[in-house]
């Protein structure tokens, strides 16, 4: 049975550990991503975006495999099925589809607006009892067409968006979405202090979790961030691995034609990284 992240969120935070959300994007994503959580124990959050929801046929398909998963997987550990940068729109319509959390994305909107809309989510999300994520000060980077430059939060602003009650809040520190460039300057560790003072014990979210380096992944963990956003690593994983087997020829002996056959070696792949993140998030073991 899928659940909120307000338990998870509080856990983790206690406990000084982050929650990975995986973004899925077919079948075998989220198969790959469910049994690994499973086998190390480890509470999840399945991410799906804009995009992916439409890819995947509209989010009551999502609900549906999702929750026949959890059944037929004999999936025990919490798992979330969360709307990732989601328009208002977006939102209400994952809510109305089964989605147990939802993230509305309100930075590019005047601060007033932003915290009107996201106010109306929160009351329909504690009426339903699922969880909220907002956002202040956009993630750089690409993410369904949305393009950001890694700019800061500013923690006044943040603190506005955190005292409305939302479950957990992903502020911009100049982390990025998709690769990070050579020349990236690294997360702005003084702004998260301060946006870490100001809103007290809110769960923070850090979004584009795949080119940060460990180091400064633990130190995130350290200063409040419970949730880490993985997408980039888990595509880029996957899809060397289908290139492997293809280049290898492996489609063209005996059956290797078979997409179940075509498609494994990608779905080890996303594993292994799904494996790699939760523990440096420190969340094995910790379902």
């Amino acid at each position: 049975m899928l659940v909120s992240t307000k338990e998870m969120m509080a856990k983790a935070r206690e406990g000084h550990y982050a929650v990975g959300q995986f973004n899925i994007n077919n079948l075998e994503w989220t198969k790959a991503i469910l049994l690994t959580a499973e086998e190390l124990k480890s509470p999840v959050i399945l991410g799906v975006s804009e995009g992916a929801g439409k890819y995947m046929c509209g989010y009551s398909t999502i609900v549906g495999m999702v929750n026949g998963m959890l059944e037929n997987l004999k999936i025990t550990v919490p798992v979330a099925l969360h709307l990732d940068h989601g328009s208002y729109d977006a939102a209400k319509a994952c809510i109305e589809a089964g989605f147990s959390s939802v993230m509305f994305d309100g930075s590019h909107y005047p601060i007033e607006e932003n915290l009107a809309k996201t106010t109306e989510l929160i009351n329909i999300c504690n009426e339903k009892g699922l969880s909220l994520e907002a956002e202040v000060g956009a993630i750089g980077g690409e993410e369904d067409g949305v393009v950001g430059g890694g700019e800061c939060a500013d923690p006044a602003e943040c603190k506005q968006i955190a005292d409305l009650g939302v479950t957990m809040l992903a502020a911009g520190i100049g982390n990025i979405h998709g690769k990070y460039p050579a020349n990236w300057p690294g997360l702005r560790f003084d702004v998260l202090e301060a946006i870490k003072n100001t809103t007290g014990d809110m769960p923070l979210v850090l979004h584009g979790g795949t080119g940060i380096p460990a180091d400064m992944i633990k130190r995130a963990i350290d200063l409040g961030v419970c949730k880490i956003n993985v997408n980039t690593k888990c595509q880029i994983a996957f899809t060397e691995a289908t290139r492997k087997y293809i280049e290898e020829g492996k489609d063209l002996v005996g059956k290797g034609f078979d997409p179940r056959k075509v498609l494994a070696p990608g779905v080890e792949a996303i594993k292994a990284t799904v494996r790699e993140k939760m523990e440096l998030f420190g969340s094995v073991g910790k379902a």
